[in-house]
């Protein structure tokens, strides 16, 4: 995922959020690269809003993933501890908006009780087994996470050795690895 720079697509990121044993866990990189040139090493796509109690990642392009956590901070305020109403209101919007539906991003969020992927068709998606990746390396740190779901493994080990499969396939993905972590409802 990405837009354009002059005519080189900007690349990056994998995000990755696992929910396990009494913890969500959400991962990124700091990849970004504007083709085949890595543009930063450390970018931080992962963030705690809410008053911290909600963990957001994004993929796609930076200015537009900014904005889309400002709108969503903007229905949090609107609709507090409800991380599902304002995450529908913010797809509700991004898709009707002339100006919110040209952004180029997509999002995972986290609270305690629940998981979500926001895309820019309108979609608020809860996967059915608590993990998610989107991004770049997205689908390989999904597939590893939940390979090791099965393991002895806590969220964030989960996390983190999905990551370094994910950074070991995906030249747009590196090991700077950010890691946020909150308590989850069982």
């Amino acid at each position: 995922m990405g837009n354009e720079h002059g005519t080189l697509p900007w690349h990056g990121t994998t995000i990755l959020s696992v929910r396990k044993g009494g913890k969500v866990v959400m991962a990124g990189d700091g990849q970004v690269s504007v083709g085949p040139t890595v543009m930063k090493s450390s970018a931080r796509k992962v963030r705690r809003i809410g008053n911290g109690k909600i963990l957001a990642g994004f993929a796609g392009a930076t200015a537009d993933a900014f904005t889309l956590l400002e709108r969503l901070e903007a229905k949090l305020e609107q609709h507090p501890d409800q991380l599902i109403r304002a995450c529908v209101e913010l797809a509700k919007d991004w898709r009707t908006d002339r100006y919110l539906r040209r952004l180029e991003a997509m999002m995972a969020v986290a609270d305690a009780r629940v998981s979500l992927v926001l895309t820019g068709q309108g979609d608020v998606l809860e996967p059915d087994d608590g993990v998610i990746g989107i991004g770049s390396g997205g689908s390989y740190a999904l597939a590893a996470a939940r390979a090791l779901m099965d393991t002895d493994a806590d969220a964030e080990a989960v996390a983190r050795k999905a990551m370094k499969i994910a950074g070991e396939i995906c030249v747009y993905t590196n090991d700077a690895v950010i890691v946020e972590t909150l308590d989850a409802e069982v």
